[in-house]
């Protein structure tokens, strides 16, 4: 499955409501939700501690769109939107975590 959240840890329960319900597959953060795997983050120790369980990604677009690319945290694959769309075609299923 494809975990796609679209929300700040700063902001909402998403990631940790993703990290806590969801069973494997692979987690991509978008739009505000790449904040969560920034270093030194308050997701930092969450997203490292799911690293054995989900393969991370985050859209590049919106990391630099923020001014963090540079900050992602070792784990985490930055995708383009053609990354994206591969993602969603080699998913069976997707689940966004509002």
């Amino acid at each position: 499955m494809l975990n796609i959240v679209n929300k700040s840890p700063l902001d909402r329960g998403s990631l940790d409501s993703c990290l806590q319900a969801a069973d494997g597959g692979a987690i991509l953060l978008i739009e505000d939700g790449v904040y969560g795997a920034t270093k030194g983050s308050v997701g930092e120790a969450k997203i490292k501690s799911a690293a054995g369980k989900f393969k991370l990604y985050a859209l590049a677009a919106d990391a630099e769109a923020r001014g963090i690319a540079d900050r992602m945290m070792d784990g985490v694959t930055l995708v383009d939107y053609n990354g994206f769309v591969d993602l969603v075609a080699e998913h069976k299923t997707c689940q966004s975590w509002l």
